[in-house]
């Protein structure tokens, strides 16, 4: 692990096998070890945060600059998936080394989650992003999956390449007979959650065998790996595989991704703006939970997901309660102007007002 200061200022992005600092963007991997005791630096704040993989690119950017625009502030976020971000930030029988301020989840706390949670928790979104069926094919491009197709498929139920439900999207394509190898996640994560909650909501076999979850027992002989870069990896690695992944970890690792057939019958490849168009009639409710499970638009990329960030209600040291609170302030503003180049999907301004609005302790 390395560690960059700065002037007095710094960020920590821990991640196990890689770590970001003021350098360009990678894929970053799921951190498993506990993290070095870090200090706040001599007359400043340090915040620790802990949680999803799925917006870690962005989350290193945005901690970049704003740590380049405020000396004296450290920020720690370990790219540990949501489910353990989410048992961090409860903070029950933790370790010290594990404590953190904030929270991050792609899979928004439940009501049972905040009620654990001393001082309570706020959900704040702060961006959207696409899930995308990446694979390991050679010689074949710009693969097209129906809704039939890629549900059986992690359903366990087409199980070869040249599947007649594959080919009948694919005309003119030679599909290989080949085994396919599906690539899940083996830690609890919001990207499971976002994609088992598309899936729930378009097929009749998987909503009744397993619903929406964060961790999911898979049919069939499903290869597991930690983290969306793990995913990533796991399917550069193996041919004839595919995986779900966030946009951004695909494109990093030079993925072949699927265009999927949405609602509308329309074949969309995951982007920024298709991301933007599923979230755009959507109405968000007051608790900021917001799902959209299988957009209406045409244009719309059929999987997507906020993800949020978890702050308590209340904190006890009042000048890291603000500098939090301008650092999300900052995200949700100026931060949003990053959002597409790295493959996410800025806020639309009514979730983006909102999200703003519920900032404790404006």
């Amino acid at each position: 692990m390395s560690r960059r200061l700065s002037s007095g200022a710094a960020i920590l992005f821990a991640a196990g096998l890689s770590v970001w600092s003021g350098c360009g963007a990678e894929a970053v991997p799921a951190r498993t070890e506990p993290r070095p005791r870090l200090t706040a630096p001599a007359g400043g704040v340090l915040l620790q945060g802990a949680g999803a993989t799925f917006p870690s690119v962005l989350y290193a950017t945005w901690f970049e600059r704003y740590r380049a625009e405020h000396p004296g502030i450290l920020i720690s976020y370990d790219a540990v998936g949501s489910s353990e971000g989410i048992r961090r930030f409860i903070g029950h029988d933790v370790a010290d080394e594990e404590a953190v301020d904030f929270g991050a989840s792609d899979a928004a706390m439940r009501d049972d989650e905040i009620a654990r949670t001393p001082s309570g928790a706020v959900l704040v979104p702060m961006t959207a992003g696409s899930v995308t069926l990446a694979y390991n094919l050679p010689d074949v491009s710009n693969l097209r999956l129906s809704r039939e197709a890629y549900a059986g498929i992690f359903l366990g139920r087409i199980t070869q390449w040249n599947d007649p439900r594959i080919a009948k999207s694919n005309p003119g394509t030679t599909l290989p007979r080949l085994t396919i190898a599906t690539i899940v996640r083996q830690d609890g994560s919001g990207t499971t959650f976002a994609f088992t909650k598309h899936l729930d909501a378009i097929s009749e076999p998987w909503r009744a065998a397993f619903g929406a979850a964060t961790l999911v027992n898979w049919p069939g002989n499903a290869m597991r790996a930690a983290g969306n870069e793990g995913v990533a990896g796991r399917i550069k690695q193996s041919v004839g595989s595919i995986g779900y992944v966030g946009y951004e970890f695909a494109r990093r690792a030079g993925l072949d991704v699927a265009q999927l057939e949405n609602r509308a019958g329309v074949f969309v490849s995951p982007t920024a703006s298709g991301a933007s168009a599923a979230f755009a009639r959507a109405e968000l409710p007051d608790n900021l939970r917001l799902y959209v499970s299988d957009p209406e638009s045409r244009d719309a990329y059929p999987i997507v997901t906020l993800t949020w960030i978890l702050l308590r209600r209340q904190y006890d040291d009042a000048r890291k309660a603000e500098t939090i609170r301008d650092l999300l302030r900052w995200c949700l503003t100026s931060g949003q102007q990053y959002a597409a180049d790295l493959g996410y999907a800025p806020l639309p301004p009514n979730v983006a007002t909102r999200a703003l609005a519920a900032l404790p302790g404006r």
